[in-house]
């Protein structure tokens, strides 16, 4: 067993000394879950790193990994590339084969491992231009090499020596991955990770999350190419949990009722669906239980940890959790005590209600850049506060400037942007790194996110508006899905919203007004838009009169990955969304 655990290649050999675990990773294949233990994922790692010798990979060299869903392959090959000393650069599935081409030229990538057919074609139409050798896939694919071949390769184990070797000289500060953020405008940065960078954040981290080993079963669902995802992936393994996978975003409720997991990580987003889905579920009861019904969800939603609300209400609670709250907790396995949130802001209602059913979400903060995390709630030691993302994490240090951004310096911090030195002194100046997010520490510790320095606006007037906290409380609302606050230089802020079809159409019938359901009819009603003015009207009593909003468009679709409107993880593409919606942009200002 390592003495210490210095790169990402030693945290499989300490799970495997320390619990030796049968169900390391689990992946459906078909209609059978198909385990794998901890001896075989280092056997199959191990093949892989012979096998890249085999084929010439040198010290530094990149491979890049697609992959549609989290699979077992993905983390033999992630290992089975760092134990050689060249680097992993995970490509989100969903993105244009033009940005395919441009990572992959960029990186200058070798070889590839991909998952599907969908990303392959993709790949082929771009290959030719990029400096790719081969394309090994997971599935088997007709006239396609298949990773499998790797395996074969790789069986001898007369190299297995200088695959020792190779891992004896990596150092902690050496490069292990390099990934592209997806970014919301322009081409997209390679943030450059060290081995040091990412087994920090993994041992700092395990401190704020309770985890039975060997007993302990996680969900995975987030992409793991984005890196607070495989960061959990690697903390999952050094704390000996079993890790499954889940097989699509249609099929989570049949793997969470399948599975039973403990924890599982998901984005806001998500969360937000989960709510959706349940509330919904009341309109399907009548009488006294429709009403014992809400009941529960309006005190859960009122919940605030550690008894602060008193007595009286730790008693009604008891009852709605009887009741009510554990029968929502069974619909999602039953033993889900634990959720993690990252990338976007979590809703302090959907902290309130999942906290209050047992299953409290953690939300935490951090960037790609800083490995990822800077800080993240914890149930112990009073470490949960709603409307923060928690603590700084240890060895962590966090200052606030002048202008209120977030300054961060650690061993966690990115070894910089790749091949763009330029931008990386702009963030990264007398050894903090710049965030570009804005936030406060409270007098308990806790940090609080405030906006994003580059998202806030003036309007022609001269007054400063930052869309954030508009658009926090507003996506409150069941009413509203999306929003994205408008008004740079403009005499008044504004705003496009993506209303939220499914709760609306459901809303229509209940209420039976006489309009279509579809998503066009919906954001041209009359009946929708006057409803909707109420939740902003609502909204804008916590604002200042120069930051509230005064008019706003519906936008006739849903917002997504595939149309463009967000990022692989989710954040809106302002540019992008304002391109798109021109018409409605100028029809607020004409």
């Amino acid at each position: 067993m390592p003495k210490e655990i210095r790169r990402l290649f030693d945290i499989p050999y300490y799970s495997q000394e320390k619990y030796n675990l049968k169900n390391t990773f689990v992946t459906k294949y078909g209609d059978e879950w198909v385990s794998t233990s901890n001896e075989d994922y280092i056997k199959k790692s191990n093949i892989i790193s012979r096998s890249l010798l085999r084929l010439g990979i040198h010290i530094n060299d990149k491979i890049a990994v697609i992959s549609s869903t989290n699979r077992t392959e993905w983390n033999i090959v992630d290992i089975g590339i760092l134990q050689v000393g060249a680097q992993n650069v995970p490509i989100y599935p969903t993105i244009s084969k033009e940005d395919y081409q441009y990572i992959l030229e960029h990186s200058e990538a070798k070889y590839c491992f991909a998952s599907d057919i969908e990303i392959v074609e993709k790949l082929n139409k771009i290959k030719g231009k990029t400096k790719l050798k081969e394309i090994f896939t997971f599935d088997d694919i007709p006239n396609e090499k298949n990773w499998k071949e790797l395996l074969v390769l790789g069986h001898d184990d007369s190299n297995q020596n200088e695959v020792e070797e190779r891992k004896i000289n990596i150092s902690s500060e050496d490069l292990a991955t390099i990934i592209y953020t997806s970014g919301t405008t322009g081409r997209p940065k390679g943030v450059m990770l060290s081995h040091g960078n990412i087994v920090s954040n993994v041992l700092e981290s395990t401190k704020n999350v309770p985890l039975k080993p060997i007993e302990s079963i996680a969900l995975s669902f987030l992409p793991v190419c984005h890196i607070f995802e495989r960061m959990i992936l690697y903390l999952y393994q050094y704390c000996g949990v079993q890790i499954y996978f889940a097989e699509s975003l249609e099929k989570m409720s049949d793997n969470l009722k399948e599975i039973r997991p403990n924890i599982m990580t998901a984005v806001p987003r998500l969360y937000e669906k989960v709510f959706d889905k349940i509330y919904s579920r009341g309109e399907e009861l009548s009488g006294v239980k429709q009403k014992l019904f809400y009941w529960a969800i309006e005190l859960a939603l009122d919940y605030e940890p550690y008894g602060a609300n008193g007595w009286w209400y730790e008693q009604k609670l008891k009852i709605a959790r009887k009741l009510i709250l554990s029968k929502i907790k069974e619909t999602l396995g039953g033993r889900l005590d634990l959720m993690v949130s990252g990338s976007a802001p979590l809703q302090s209602r959907l902290a309130r209600f999942f906290a209050a059913a047992e299953m409290p979400i953690m939300e935490g903060y951090g960037l790609t850049e800083t490995s990822p995390v800077i800080s993240v709630n914890s149930q112990d030691n009073f470490g949960f506060k709603i409307g923060t993302v928690g603590r700084i994490i240890d060895n962590v240090k966090v200052k606030i400037a002048k202008n209120g951004e977030i300054l961060a310096k650690g061993p966690n911090i990115m070894k910089g942007y790749y091949k763009n030195p330029e931008k990386t002194a702009e963030v990264i100046r007398d050894g903090y790194f710049h965030t570009g997010d804005k936030g406060e520490i409270c007098k308990d510790g806790f940090l609080k996110i405030t906006g994003r320095t580059k998202e806030m606006f003036k309007t022609s007037g001269g007054k400063y508006v930052v869309p954030p906290l508009l658009e926090g409380e507003l996506k409150q609302s069941r009413f509203i899905e999306q929003i994205m606050v408008i008004g740079e230089g403009e005499k008044m802020p504004a705003a496009l919203i993506q209303p939220n079809f499914v709760f609306i159409k459901d809303w229509i019938d209940r209420k039976n007004h006489d309009i279509g359901t579809s998503c066009e009819e919906i954001s041209t009603s009359q009946i929708v838009i006057d409803r909707i003015q109420r939740e902003v009207d609502e909204c804008n009593k916590n604002f200042g009169k120069w930051e509230q909003i005064k008019r706003f468009e519906l936008t006739p679709e849903e917002w997504s990955i595939d149309l463009g409107h967000l990022t692989p993880t989710m954040k809106m593409k302002r540019e992008v969304i304002k391109e798109m919606y021109k018409e409605l942009y100028e029809k607020i200002y004409e």
